[in-house]
């Protein structure tokens, strides 16, 4: 276990529908980073673009994408994270691939899939909450829509990072920034959101806000606003501890669990 985890989270524009554009671009910038991380956060659908095309774009679990994270994460020897549009059973997720230094892959699909854009007819909804160990760490892997539900977020796991990797439009980004902060204050956790900047092919504008909250609900980064921008976040394990014993406020938690 150690008692720091360096992330670094990467706030950029996708090409649309484009998943070998995507990696050479996200190859690009993760060589860019200049210090060693422990792991590196990725936006929502980060070889596409927020895309209601799947059958257009869809990748399997051993499709390009998917290799290409395994190889990347054993040459930088750091985890990867990040959500794409995956075909299996003949169904289409948009799912959060957490992929370790040795290749290792565990998988989030999104729960709440996001209605007032269509997705949830042509996605298959997740029903399972994915918890990673990683390095002493609890982390819990969520995706954008998913910020909006508190309930399947709650901290019953003790977890230790709450991540929410997005496509998150400008036109609703007070609600995000909002959310991000009340998901850690209420959760006693690191809440880490990374979202996109850019124009989409459907005319959407992202203006990214990608941020770190410590478990008191303050802001850890300097993330422009509008702009591509890789920054490397380090989160303290003590921190967490200190608070939550002298506060100790997630033990008053209501009791009831989710059927």
């Amino acid at each position: 276990m150690q008692n720091e985890l360096k992330i670094a989270l990467i706030q950029t524009e996708l090409f649309w529908e484009n998943p070998e554009q995507n990696r050479i671009h996200f190859t690009k910038k993760i060589e860019e980073i200049s210090k060693s991380v422990d792991l590196i956060v990725l936006p929502e659908m980060f070889t596409t673009g927020f895309t209601m095309n799947p059958k257009k774009v869809a990748e399997t679990m051993f499709g390009e994408t998917v290799v290409w994270m395994q190889n990347l994460a054993l040459l930088e020897q750091t985890a990867i994270m990040g959500s794409m549009v995956i075909s299996e059973d003949g169904k289409f997720y948009n799912r959060m691939l957490f992929v370790h230094p040795n290749g290792i892959i565990e998988t989030y699909d999104k729960k709440h899939t996001f209605t007032l854009a269509g997705e949830d007819k042509v996605y298959t909804a997740g029903q399972s909450k994915l918890l990673v160990t990683y390095k002493g760490w609890k982390i819990c892997p969520l995706i954008c829509y998913d910020l909006r539900f508190p309930v399947w977020a709650r901290n019953v796991e003790d977890y230790d990072v709450l991540i929410y990797v997005a496509n998150w439009p400008k036109v609703r980004i007070t609600a995000w920034d909002a959310l991000l902060k009340a998901r850690a204050i209420e959760n006693m956790s690191y809440c880490v959101g990374v979202n996109r900047v850019g124009l989409d092919d459907n005319g959407h504008e992202y203006s990214g806000h990608s941020a770190v909250y410590d478990v008191l609900g303050h802001k850890l980064d300097n993330i422009p606003e509008n702009l591509e921008a890789t920054e490397v976040i380090t989160l303290s394990k003590s921190h967490i501890k200190t608070y939550r014993e002298k506060l100790n406020f997630l033990s008053d938690k209501d009791a009831f669990k989710l059927e």
